[in-house]
């Protein structure tokens, strides 16, 4: 993994999308449990206000779009707005 491949996206849930939202990302977690890709590392974010969203990938992010339940997750129209995505450099990680 380098420090080049860190995309950002951020994004905010259309109303009453939000714990649908947040129950799709938890089904991605799972599937990253138990199956442990190599090669990516994803975050992922509620802000405070409960609607909006930040994911954080690190590394390939094919393998990410490749699981089940990542597909899952992009299904449907839960969005409001455009979503925002950058790429960035990590300066550090701590542990």
């Amino acid at each position: 993994m380098t420090t080049e491949d860190t995309t950002v996206i951020r994004y905010r849930t259309r109303p009453g999308t939000a714990e649908e939202n947040q129950r799709r990302i938890e089904a991605v977690f799972a599937q990253l449990r138990a199956e442990r890709p190599e090669g990516v590392r994803y975050q992922a974010y509620i802000q405070p206000d409960g609607t909006e969203f930040v994911h954080i990938v690190q590394g390939d992010s094919e393998v990410l779009r490749s699981l089940s339940s990542f597909k899952e997750f992009l299904a449907g129209d839960r969005i409001d707005g455009d979503t925002q995505r950058t790429s960035s450099t990590l300066i550090g990680i701590y542990p």
